[in-house]
């Protein structure tokens, strides 16, 4: 962690943002993929961006240290350590590769030497580049003491490791294509790999009118929110507001606008499923037993139906739990369906966005009652004719 990112930039490249996380964060994750027990930073001296990458570290359980020349490094490793070295600003998919690196024999990572200079690595020899990452034997950084104090520690591990004899391995071809496998030197670079990893992450998934305009709504604002920090957050304040909004129309009589802002929070609440999912990706960490856009999720359910039961009048001697069963059973059928059957319906049913819209029409034209009534009789046919999801 020692280029700059840019002539003039305090930072180093390696705390370029890319899905709101460093580059440094992102090779953490490779780090913890490959089972690696200790963690050591190259790096000019401490910072509060090595302290984080520091902290993270060490709360995944590593043991984390920083040197700041091949003299410091020698001493940080012993003989009988084993060395995966990753090259600042590389940017690579743990799952591409960790099978590269399984067999936890030595090797340096090669490709074809063909566009390779121009993106950023170095020439090993006439018709190869390093690729960025190699797994090494610890006894041989010990020659590093041999070399001047302002040497490129990873350059010349690299030639020592090939000149002992370590085995050179190609990465193939489609992993080296597309997001997977990127050096970054600029802010300019981070940005774009930042759109595309966005765009590969996000494009495909179950479609349906209110999910697709999720997956849009991402895809075209996703990078720069993450860019700034706190994306999911914000997104997450959102959909609250969104819901505040529509329990307040509904207090005052406007139910139908109430269904709107419901429709619209369901929306923010699969962008921030999204966008929660690549920033869990982008750190390395495993999703939580319950994800918060599902907590989400239920809360807009519940607003759905707290405004099915604003726009269901109580007539005079009825029982509260006649009154309160008709948005109770119908969120449970919108809920239950799409469990239960299979195929496109199964993902239009689950679709807040189109039932919203649809008893916002009912709603605004007093048919609020009957519409949901034969809705949920519509449903549970549905359920009953449509092929149910296969069970092992």
């Amino acid at each position: 962690m020692t280029e700059p990112a840019a002539a003039g930039q305090p930072f180093p490249r390696a705390f370029l943002s890319v899905a709101g996380a460093t580059l440094a964060q992102h090779q953490l994750g490779l780090v913890l993929a490959l089972d690696c027990q200790r963690v050591i930073c190259l790096a000019r001296g401490t910072s509060p961006e090595v302290i984080a990458v520091q902290h993270l570290a060490e709360d995944a359980g590593l043991k984390f240290s920083i040197a700041t020349g091949p003299g410091q490094l020698s001493s940080l490793v012993t003989a009988n350590d084993e060395l995966v070295v990753v090259s600042e600003g590389l940017f690579v998919e743990p799952a591409k590769a960790v099978p590269l690196l399984e067999d936890r024999g030595p090797v340096v990572l090669v490709q074809p030497v063909e566009g390779a200079l121009a993106a950023g690595y170095e020439r090993i020899d006439i018709n190869r580049a390093g690729a960025g990452l190699m797994r090494v034997p610890g006894q041989l950084v010990e020659r590093l003491r041999e070399l001047p104090a302002d040497c490129d520690v990873v350059s010349a591990l690299t030639r020592i490791a090939l000149q002992s004899g370590v085995a050179m391995r190609e990465v193939p071809s489609a992993v080296r294509v597309g997001t997977d496998w990127r050096m970054i030197r600029t802010e300019a670079e981070a940005f774009a790999l930042e759109n595309e990893w966005l765009q590969s992450r996000v494009a495909d998934g179950p479609t349906s009118p209110g999910r697709s305009l999720a997956r849009l709504g991402v895809v075209s604002f996703g990078s720069s929110l993450l860019h700034a920090g706190n994306a999911s957050n914000a997104l997450s304040i959102a959909v609250v507001v969104a819901l505040v909004i529509a329990g307040g129309l509904g207090w005052f009589g406007l139910v139908w606008g109430g269904f709107l802002f419901a429709a619209f929070a369901w929306v923010l609440c699969e962008a921030t499923r999204l966008v929660r999912s690549v920033e869990r990706h982008a750190l390395g960490r495993m999703p939580p037993a319950i994800p918060r856009a599902d907590l989400l999720g239920w809360l807009t359910d519940l607003v759905f139906a707290l405004l099915i039961l604003a726009g269901t009048p109580r007539f005079a001697g009825e029982l509260a739990v006649s009154w309160l069963s008709v948005p109770i059973v119908f969120m449970l059928l919108v809920t239950l369906l799409p469990r239960v059957v299979s195929g496109s319906a199964a993902r239009w049913i689950g679709d807040r966005l189109v039932l919203g819209l649809a008893l916002t029409v009912v709603s605004a034209t007093g048919q609020l009652l009957p519409a949901v009534q034969i809705i949920s009789i519509g449903l549970i046919v549905t359920g009953l004719l449509l092929p149910a999801r296969s069970r092992d």
